[in-house]
């Protein structure tokens, strides 16, 4: 079991999300970093779905109520385990009575604390993300505060081992400098043929700021004024994360985790999955830019990122079993 000390900025409990659902108004939510999240689980050999604790921002603090092994994923944190500096991507033993405490993020924007086991919340609806719209899911459908007590689950599976981890130099794209203006590849969308070419090439070459008013349901972008040639009138239509949708305003928003599941403004297309961690990750203020890309790219990069986490899981496994050989 864990306390929160220290809860941090809009923390919650988030695994790879809620699906199948949606025809019901249930979005996903789940992790926005998802590759992290599942990086972090294959890396203590959880299960796919075990759920961590998403921190934004960083500057959390939490203590062990019981002997944990640890993962901290996602963005580049200074975190100490009773004063004694831990590294992201590498598993760490807290002791019962031990704290660990993260200052703020050094770049990007969300860390996940990977536990062995997972965090233990009741399953709602297949998942035990944090649904904050409809308040159900993770601890009592809300943000974590100061006090909550979270159990951790039991994972016979999972190894035991520390001082093991991630390497930057067998996977240098975890460790990159999450601050560089990414650009983010989309399959375009019926729609994105309403822009004339001036529009469409500006929507491309341009630098795309994130505003301040963004979160988790979506991202909202500030840049050149987009108008469609043919303006559309259209019915509420099925949405997912990573939707570019075009309100009147003419600034794009892109639809992100926690968004609703039907929308009726026009869309310009779908960030690919594959590259929705990386927008996550990307502060507030800073600035993106886009890519087209088509349907068969798509499919190629997110089989690739699998690849990458099976990859992860089965090195960590052989590394987990050669240490408790050297132990027995």
């Amino acid at each position: 079991m864990i306390e929160i000390i220290t809860p941090g900025f809009y923390s919650s409990v988030q695994d790879k999300g809620r699906f199948g659902y949606r025809s019901a108004g249930v979005g996903c939510c789940g992790a926005m970093d998802s590759q992290a999240l599942a990086i972090g689980n294959a890396a203590l050999g959880n299960t796919p779905d075990a759920a961590a604790i998403e921190f934004t921002l960083g500057g959390f603090e939490i203590e062990a109520k019981s002997d944990i092994t640890i993962c901290l994923a996602g963005a580049p944190v200074d975190a100490q385990v009773d004063g004694k500096p831990i590294f992201r991507w590498w598993l760490q033993t807290v002791l019962k009575g031990q704290r660990l405490k993260a200052g703020r993020c050094q770049s990007g924007m969300r860390v996940y604390l990977c536990v062995l086991g997972g965090i233990e919340v009741p399953l709602v609806l297949g998942s035990r993300s944090t649904d904050l719209k409809g308040q159900f899911g993770g601890v009592e459908g809300r943000l974590l505060k100061r006090g909550d007590q979270l159990s951790i689950g039991t994972n016979p599976k999972g190894g035991n081992a520390t001082s093991i981890g991630i390497s930057p130099r067998g996977f240098p794209d975890l460790w990159r400098d999450l601050n560089e203006t990414p650009t983010l590849r989309f399959v375009p969308a019926s729609e994105w043929g309403d822009l004339d070419a001036n529009n469409q090439a500006e929507f491309l070459t341009s630098d795309w700021q994130i505003t301040p008013a963004s979160n988790r349901v979506g991202y909202r972008l500030s840049g050149p004024e987009l108008r469609p040639e043919t303006p559309r009138e259209m019915l509420s239509h099925g949405i997912l994360p990573g939707t570019i949708q075009l309100p009147p305003s003419g600034q794009p928003v892109v639809q992100l985790m926690d968004a609703n599941t039907a929308g009726g403004y026009p869309k310009l297309g779908k960030i690919i999955d594959a590259d929705l961690p990386v927008l996550a990750q990307i502060p507030l203020g800073e600035t993106i830019r886009f890519q087209s890309c088509t349907i068969e790219e798509a499919t190629t990069a997110q089989d690739r990122q699998h690849l990458q986490t099976e990859s992860i899981r089965r090195l960590m496994t052989m590394a987990h079993g050669r240490c408790q050989r050297e132990i027995n």
